[in-house]
């Protein structure tokens, strides 16, 4: 690298450290006293209730506050059908929760200066330096494949703004995406991603924030950085130092006992077992795809092992795994403004929050009691099965949920575990100044 590059990656990362270190004197980044007042009762009432309503079948919480565990409960069953209870060592696909790992790893080759966030994806992945743009079909009805205003950036891949788009959006981009089959969990990283870069983008790089397969990028950006497979430098860097010994791609014999059943939801609420060909597709072999998108199983008390290194500011019991400055920047909102009210896709359902590197940051307060409750400066992000974590530096607080069913949302059992948790004595919805 370039001694310059590496120069203003040393000053930036010094100025943001002197930012953070400033503010920790008090609970928060901008040094805000705290709100949040755990309630064992009141969390074990709010997630109990779900559970014996029959609205969720098994869930469990823990948050950590102040140094220490101020909450943990389970309630209902990991596994309906053989009557298995939810667990504090139940393990659980967390699906996208797997984004904000890959986010970590690929931010220590960041603090080591292997490139800078605005360089050129195709600097180090050169399959991208081809890629067009759909911009609308032309007078015969044929496709335009447009040049990109500007490269894709990795900013761009960290943040959801690089146009890239999934198997799911709206035709031709999605048919060219599953005709390029890059999901297939036999293909390898590098396989994956060169048939990413065959798709045309959605949208032009920086103007929307469209949620995206750019985490399988970043993935594979570890292994051409580092020179070494994703996994085994997640294993060897992120894993192993944070000691979470139930988090890995692949189920391993004595695994199998403890692992959650997934559960279809209708809309009526009736709950289907998944298969488990289907449900642990990945995780039930060997395969070669690991991707930075989602795919990992973990458990509670892993989980929080990780969210508790980010609340440290990348530390964990004398382990440093980032920089304070780093984390900082991870967790500040980095949407440009030209990416506003309307190009943010469902971002907005997740309340008032912006996006930094593989999270959301919470940027106001929840505007009325129908968002879910929550602090300016806490950073999150959820998987598909209904789980949830999050960071929040003002009350030295960190927080992991875990259920297993799809599809997300539906039932407000993250809203009901957040307000349980924020609320005063008066009310659990009543949103604070």
């Amino acid at each position: 690298m370039p001694l310059i590059r590496l120069h203003a990656c040393l000053t930036a990362l010094l100025l943001l450290s002197a930012a953070f270190t400033a503010g920790a004197a008090t609970p928060g980044f901008d040094g805000r006293a705290g709100v949040a007042r755990i309630d064992r009762e009141r969390i074990d009432a709010a997630l109990s209730g779900l559970v014996d309503s029959g609205q969720v079948i098994g869930a469990s919480a823990l948050v950590w506050q102040d140094g220490r565990e101020a909450y943990y409960g389970a309630f209902g069953l990991a596994d309906r059908e053989a009557g298995r209870p939810m667990a504090r060592d139940t393990l659980v696909q967390i699906f996208s929760m797997t984004k904000p790992v890959a986010g970590v790893v690929l931010m220590q080759l960041y603090e080591q200066g292997r490139f800078g966030l605005d360089d050129p994806v195709s600097r180090y992945l050169p399959e991208f330096a081809a890629i067009r743009v759909y911009g609308g079909t032309d007078a015969q009805g044929q496709p335009l494949l447009l040049e990109p205003e500007r490269p894709i950036t990795i900013r761009d891949l960290l943040r959801h703004t690089a146009g890239m788009a999934g198997g799911d959006a709206p035709e031709p981009v999605g048919g060219y995406y599953r005709a390029a089959d890059p999901d297939n969990l036999d293909n390898t990283l590098e396989e994956a991603v060169r048939r990413m870069a065959s798709v045309p983008l959605l949208y032009q790089p920086g103007t929307q924030w469209l949620y995206s397969p750019a985490v399988d990028v970043q993935a594979r950006l570890v292994e051409v950085l580092s020179g070494m497979p994703f996994e085994r430098y997640l294993q060897r860097h992120v894993l192993g130092p944070l000691k979470m010994r139930d988090t890995r791609y692949t189920l391993r014999a004595q695994d199998w006992p403890r692992m959650a059943a997934l559960y279809q939801r209708s809309d009526d609420g009736v709950f289907t077992r998944i298969p488990e060909a289907e449900a642990y597709k990945l995780n039930g072999r060997q395969r070669a795809l690991t991707p930075g998108s989602w795919g990992l199983v973990s458990s509670l008390d892993d989980y929080m092992r990780f969210a508790r290194m980010l609340l440290g500011g990348g530390e964990l019991d004398g382990v440093r795994l980032l920089q304070p400055a780093t984390v900082r920047l991870m967790a500040s909102d980095a949407l440009p403004a030209a990416v506003g009210a309307g190009r943010r896709s469902w971002l907005p359902s997740k309340g008032q929050v912006g996006f930094g590197i593989d999270f959301a940051v919470r940027v106001a307060p929840p505007a009325d009691a129908e968002e879910a409750s929550g602090e300016v400066g806490e950073f999150f992000w959820d998987g598909a099965a209904n789980t949830l974590f999050w960071v929040d530096p003002a009350n030295q607080l960190a927080a992991v949920l875990v259920a297993q069913w799809l599809p997300f949302g539906k039932v407000p059992l993250p809203k009901a575990f957040r307000d349980a948790g924020y609320a005063d004595d008066s009310s659990a919805a009543a949103p604070r100044p």
